[in-house]
């Protein structure tokens, strides 16, 4: 159906997925077309229903949900996937992002909220929260002891080449910030902050917003 998007749900408990159906199924832009208990499944559902966004638990039997992302992010136009998690801390929602989730859930957040990331993923909308922006600075500041001062000075370097509005805009990606919030911060419209983000990509030689948050934290005086 045209303007509905299409999603898939990925996890191994039945509770967490009747859960997310009935949440998501009360909006009438949002379909729950296929669900899947594992990894592997996931990537047999993803291929037959080619769905727009794919909801991803992280622990789950046979294939993870870290390497299935890996998988489904791989061919050429992609579902978003944004991760389900348990903990805020959990290790691997990073290295998720890092493999080009869209952003990552956790499974107690509001009814409301979630069918609200669903839309902006879908829209190709990162969501990338104060939760997950605290992990970076743990990654940054865990640097291996071989290059740690390297990383913040080669991360200075690439910022100190950005104008003052583009460091606006990357520092608030780096807080989390979606596009909207960061317009209405800063007094500008969305396809402006879109248009300074496909500089900062440039400029920082980064392919996501994680990155650019990551070069962000790096540079920080006390990372």
């Amino acid at each position: 159906m045209a303007g509905v998007t299409r999603v898939v749900l990925v996890d191994d408990d039945p509770l967490v997925r009747s859960g997310l159906a009935l949440i998501l199924g009360g909006a009438r832009d949002l379909q729950v077309v296929a669900q899947a208990a594992d990894g592997e499944e996931a990537l047999e559902v993803v291929a037959r229903e080619r769905p727009d966004v794919v909801l991803m638990d992280i622990r789950m039997p046979r294939l993870n949900g870290l390497e299935a992302t890996e998988r489904l992010l791989a061919p050429a136009e992609p579902p978003a996937v944004l991760v389900l998690t348990t903990f805020d801390a959990d290790e691997h929602v990073v290295r998720a992002l890092a493999a080009g989730a869209a952003g990552f859930l956790l499974k107690d957040t509001a009814p409301d909220l979630i069918v609200d990331a669903v839309r902006r993923v879908a829209r190709g909308e990162p969501i990338l929260s104060p939760s997950v922006t605290r992990q970076l600075i743990a990654q940054v500041q865990q640097l291996g002891a071989a290059g740690p001062d390297a990383e913040a000075e080669a991360a200075r370097d690439r910022l100190a080449a950005l104008t003052d509005r583009e460091r606006e805009v990357a520092e608030a990606i780096a807080r989390g910030l979606s596009n909207s919030d960061i317009a209405r911060e800063l007094h500008l419209s969305v396809p402006t902050v879109k248009t300074h983000i496909s500089r900062l990509f440039t400029k920082l030689r980064v392919d996501n917003r994680v990155q650019i948050a990551i070069a962000v934290l790096a540079a920080a005086p006390d990372s």
